[in-house]
């Protein structure tokens, strides 16, 4: 028998490999020029689009992520700094700029009042329209909705096309002479009332007249006219000057006009949190109180969390899944559901939990109105959303304690919380420092708490902006900013720069603080 074999030869293979990566390396650089200039392209698209609509500050922003791509990712001297680029650029867009965003908000008088740029606010003021004396004349619809206007003071009759035929919400009227037609009563104004209110009926003598009532078209004549130094003139005398130190236009009494437009002002938005009365006290109160809430939340979270922890690890316990489960159960059912059922529980009038006080020992607290309940309330509920986390967390470090110490300490007969204090607790902090840190930043500005639970409540008597007993400073610059009738964003911003500015100190000072404590403990260890 024989066996036939063919001769495999791999050059050809090998040369087509060769040939393919040649090609590859060949185009490479035109392939990532070609994605550079792309990308560059998209950029520029980006910037022009934002710069078109008025936002220059973040064409800048985009311009600098644009060039920073291209050249980061275009020349290989700088490909180290391309695996830190995406957090750099993270902090800078995401933090850097928010916060100065809103420490320039700070520096106006950007409100609700003041929202508008002075063009625009020029132009409303101009557009405002007066009915010129005795140009009034009656109207009424005819059966095929054209506008008649009977003859009057001199005035011939006059009527209009159709409504339908209007043309740039514009008809022209002409004389009518003979009878007058057959027209329809007031309902079938009220019917064609929108298409009435735009419509401009232009007059054989050039004249325009507008829609001043249900029965009555008017010449509007504008009531304010502009001169060479930006006044408004109005029809009845008045005279409005522009103030572009306070961003308003002001008559003759000095009184604000508004709507304004956004200034700068300064240091006085700080100046008056630091220093009006009004201002100053509420939030010295709101700022103790925060500060107390998110220490106590940071206590009480974790001091739970880990107690039920280091339980759970007892090896005599039974059923520990069980109790794992049901532990673990507020931390799965979102935040927001709670918080809200918690609102509900706490009902003064019909709330489970005053309706089983009352039977049991009659009694019914005021938890919304009294601020040391209402407090208390809210730290209650924290504790609970909080604890199944720090139960999670502590677990897990208490993992990393050796066994062998616990035994060693059962031979000097070392209780169980003495092995806690000195031999769990002084291994397990050093790593929970971070965490505590965090804990305390979290709950320092846990404004969603608030809103949904007290909505700030019960409010701080004597103060001249909307303050409550269990305001954080975050809810209390919310209210500021979205909940006040004025809307001061400018002076939201400089509280939101001042909170900036206490979290960033008392995390550092937390942070120093809690890390000597975990060195002392490990160095007694």
């Amino acid at each position: 028998m024989s066996v036939t074999t063919e001769d495999h030869n791999p050059q050809p293979n090998r040369a087509a490999t060769s040939m393919i990566s040649l090609l590859v390396q060949t185009l490479k650089p035109f392939l990532r020029l070609a994605s550079l200039t792309a990308i560059a392209l998209a950029f520029l698209y980006v910037i022009w689009g934002l710069y078109l609509a008025g936002e220059p500050i973040f064409a800048v922003v985009a311009f600098a992520l644009g060039i920073s791509i291209v050249i980061l990712f275009g020349w290989a001297r700088f490909y180290t700094w391309r695996f830190v680029f995406p957090g750099v650029a993270a902090i800078a867009v995401f933090i850097v700029l928010p916060v100065l965003y809103t420490s320039g908000i700070g520096f106006t008088n950007y409100s609700a009042s003041n929202i508008l740029p002075f063009e625009r606010v020029q132009q409303i003021h101009l557009d405002k329209m007066v009915k010129a004396p005795d140009s009034g004349r009656p109207f009424a619809l005819t059966e095929d909705l054209r506008l008649y206007f009977a003859q009057d003071d001199g005035r011939p009759a006059l009527i209009t096309g159709p409504l339908g035929a209007a043309e740039d919400d514009r008809l022209i009227a002409t004389p009518y002479e003979g009878d007058a037609p057959e027209t329809q009563n007031v309902k079938a104004v009220l019917q064609n009332r929108a298409a009435l209110q735009k419509l401009i009926v232009e007059l054989p003598d050039g004249g325009e007249l507008t829609m001043d009532g249900l029965r009555e078209f008017a010449t509007s004549a504008p009531f304010y006219t502009l001169d060479e130094n930006e006044n408004l003139n109005g029809v009845d005398g008045t005279v409005l000057v522009p103030n572009h130190e306070k961003g308003f236009y002001q008559n003759e009494a000095d009184e604000m006009v508004t709507p304004g437009w956004p200034v700068g002002v300064g240091w006085a938005n700080f100046t008056k949190v630091l220093f009006a009365d009004g201002i100053r006290q509420p939030m010295l109160e709101i700022f103790i109180w925060t500060c107390a809430f998110a220490f106590l939340s940071m206590v009480f979270t974790s001091g739970l969390g880990t107690m039920l922890a280091v339980v759970l690890e007892w090896e005599h316990l039974a059923y520990k899944a069980i109790y794992k489960i049901f532990l673990i159960l507020p931390y799965a059912v979102p935040a927001f559901i709670s918080i809200l059922v918690f609102r509900g529980l706490f009902n003064q009038n019909f709330g489970e939990i005053n309706l089983i006080l009352g039977a049991l020992f009659g009694l019914e607290p005021d938890w919304f109105t009294n601020p040391t309940l209402t407090r208390s309330m809210l730290l209650l509920v924290n504790t609970w959303l909080g604890f199944p986390y720090w139960m999670l967390i502590s677990a897990g470090f208490l993992q990393s304690v050796p066994r062998d110490h616990f035994k060693a300490a059962a031979l000097e007969n070392s209780g169980p919380v003495r092995n806690f204090f000195a031999i769990t607790l002084p291994q397990i902090m050093p790593p929970m420092v971070p965490l505590l840190i965090a804990n305390f930043a979290f709950n320092f500005n846990n404004i969603v708490l608030v809103l949904l639970l007290t909505r700030g409540g019960p409010d701080i008597p004597g103060t001249i902006i909307p303050a409550g007993s269990t305001d954080l400073l975050g809810s209390f610059t919310f209210r500021i900013a979205f909940q006040n009738s004025g809307q001061d964003f400018g002076l939201a911003g400089a509280i939101s720069t001042l909170i900036f500015i206490i979290t960033g100190i008392i995390a550092y000072v937390n942070y120093r603080a809690m890390q000597r404590l975990a060195a002392k403990r490990s160095a007694r260890s």
